[in-house]
């Protein structure tokens, strides 16, 4: 009898719990499909320029999800191999309401005093690293959702200061690999293949300065091979956002972006001690030697270390690399692991399956409330790529989404597992039984409501 009773404590416990879940049922997700404006690209040609005032969802809403890849003008998804995608990134800002929305000013528009940056919670310094979304060739195979209850709240009327509205900029960076003689070293940005000597605002690149974003910005041309010839082709970045009506149960979620090239300082001001972030974005990697191979296989590992400057739980992380990356980690300072992200290489030809290129990034999706960090902890960022050749521009990213709070309901699980903590295997069985008859019921009365159905009855609708 005991262990009857005990069944039935299962069970309306587990009752219980799904009413304790409202958001288990599911928020109503909305989705909608935007194109960014139109790019033109030629064999080799580099298109990296700012969009401002995009199309975006608009209101109080929690962003759930957001996937982007370059198509052309058929809507055709255009392979990495054709139009390799360095880079898109997302960022929101604040435009005074009588401010024009300009099409393009590169990254100086929010210097103007009718625009305020609103950045992401990220630690690296001004106008770096600040984007809300934001991915490379993985775009298409790297998962963005966010899980409920949890989401990134915008359009928040009280945080819009007064007289101005929130806005979106779209950054796409697009090369065009048909044709050209060194495909990789193109997507590396190798200097000697763009024949460049200064970077996109007249400076002389600094010496031993091999490949990356200073020499592959927006209208360089990477060497085409003698005789090729192609067309001049438009495209789009076609991006789909998913996100729910903003809603008391939803938990808002902060976004941080760790950068392995980050190289933290102390000082002290009138505050007290404050950190200053140098994120340089990207990095190369220098070729191994010989006696390399036998120690650790060519690898190249990169590390850092980052303070936390809030605490919270982490429900997402995933990492960015380019070609040769083969992972990217997140560490405690004792070294326990928090998350890694593994790249995935294509095989193939077709786009989202391009052979040689990192096509996806594995993610990381704690249990809610497993996995917390607390206010000025150290963590560990780490990038490893293959050094069995020389990789110029390469970066080492690392997203994490925090929130500040586990959901109220989960609580109640705590309350479960304590509720009884005699219960035994037997107990679980009689709930099991009990279960089944409840199931039994279920389906007699299933039965009987399309009977009624049938002689003309009308149904039940839930």
């Amino acid at each position: 009898m005991r262990n009857f009773s005990q069944g039935w404590k299962i069970l309306v416990a587990i009752f219980l719990l799904g009413l304790s879940f409202p958001y288990s049922q599911g928020y109503n997700v909305k989705s909608k499909v935007f194109l960014s404006p139109k790019f033109v690209l030629g064999p080799g040609s580099v298109e990296n320029k700012f969009y401002y005032g995009i199309d975006f969802p608009r209101g109080h809403i929690a962003l759930k999800r957001f996937d982007a890849e370059v198509i052309d003008e058929a809507g055709n998804p255009v392979p990495l191999h054709e139009t390799y995608l360095h880079h898109w990134l997302v960022e929101k800002y604040y435009g005074h309401k009588d401010a024009e929305v300009l099409e393009y000013n590169g990254n100086r528009l929010l210097h103007e005093s009718a625009y305020i940056s609103a950045r992401n919670d990220g630690i690296c310094q001004r106008n770096c690293l600040g984007q809300f979304f934001g991915l490379g060739s993985e775009t298409r195979g790297t998962a963005t959702h966010i899980p409920d209850p949890y989401g990134i709240e915008i359009g928040n009327p009280a945080t819009i200061p007064a007289g101005y509205e929130e806005r979106w900029f779209l950054n796409v960076h697009a090369i065009d690999t048909r044709g050209v003689e060194d495909r990789l070293g193109c997507t590396e940005c190798k200097c000697d293949l763009y024949n460049v000597t200064v970077d996109e605002y007249g400076q002389p690149l600094r010496p031993n300065y091999r490949g990356g974003l200073s020499c592959c910005y927006d209208r360089t041309q990477c060497r085409v091979s003698n005789g090729f010839e192609g067309a001049r082709r438009s495209l789009y970045l076609r991006y789909t956002v998913k996100w729910v009506d903003w809603d008391t149960s939803i938990v808002p979620v902060k976004i941080y972006i760790f950068d392995v090239t980050d190289n933290e300082t102390w000082f002290s001001d009138s505050t007290g001690f404050s950190i200053q972030h140098h994120c340089q974005t990207e990095y190369s990697v220098d070729p191994c030697k010989a006696n390399d191979v036998a120690d650790n296989g060519c690898v190249h590992t990169k590390r850092t270390s980052v303070t936390m400057p809030t605490s919270g739980y982490i429900i997402y992380g995933v990492g960015h690399q380019h070609s040769g990356g083969i992972g990217a980690a997140l560490y405690r300072e004792d070294g326990q692991l928090m998350c890694s992200s593994i790249p995935a290489y294509g095989n193939g030809m077709e786009a989202g399956n391009e052979a040689g290129y990192i096509v996806g990034m594995s993610t990381c999706y704690p249990k809610p409330g497993s996995l917390r960090i607390t206010d000025g902890e150290t963590l560990i960022v780490e990038s490893s790529y293959s050094s069995s050749r020389e990789h110029t521009g390469v970066m080492g990213l690392f997203y994490i989404l925090v929130a500040d709070r586990v959901p109220e309901s989960s609580s109640f699980l705590d309350v479960f597992n304590k509720m009884d903590s005699d219960i035994n295997h037997s107990a679980f069985v009689w709930g099991a039984f009990v279960l089944a008859g409840v199931a039994v019921i279920a389906a007699a009365v299933g039965y009987r409501r399309r009977n009624k159905y049938e002689d003309g009855y009308q149904p039940i609708m839930i």
